[in-house]
């Protein structure tokens, strides 16, 4: 197993033009969320996602909701910088995640334009991409890796 700050200096090494920290695979991130309980996931995906495809089964104390777009609608959530704000310190290791890794990018760039000095996507996402036939949760993602989740 990487230590933090082996896992840390491969997610900056990723793309040097990055707006923010880095980027960790789904392994990575569980590693990180494993090994410090100060490191936060930030799932960005609506409450429905979370509710009907299902969530990261982490400790709670870890993981902070703050919808990127709003459900219905898919509008840009007004208050997401405020939300984060009520879920994250701006030194903490923020370990942003989506469906499959879009709106991470943006959320993660958001946060460190306003003060959040650790900002790290979630590669794949959640349910990775779609395979042949259209599904998710097989080709890449947090659930095709077989880490912790619950529902759906």
């Amino acid at each position: 197993m990487s230590t933090i700050t082996e896992i840390l200096a491969r997610a900056r090494g990723r793309d040097a033009a990055l707006p923010y920290a880095g980027a960790v695979t789904p392994a990575e991130a569980y590693a990180l969320l494993s090994a410090d309980s100060g490191v936060k996931l930030i799932d960005v995906r609506t409450n429905a996602e979370r509710d009907w495809v299902g969530r990261v089964a982490i400790a709670e104390a870890q993981h902070g909701a703050v919808q990127w777009s709003t459900y219905p609608g898919g509008v840009p959530n007004p208050q997401f910088v405020q939300q984060l704000e009520a879920v994250a310190k701006k030194d903490q290791v923020l370990l942003f995640l989506c469906r499959s890794g879009v709106r991470s990018r943006h959320a993660a760039k958001l946060a460190t334009e306003h003060g959040y000095t650790q900002c790290y996507d979630i590669l794949e996402g959640f349910e990775g991409d779609k395979d042949a036939a259209g599904h998710r949760k097989l080709v890449g993602g947090w659930c095709q890796a077989g880490l912790p989740w619950l529902g759906a």
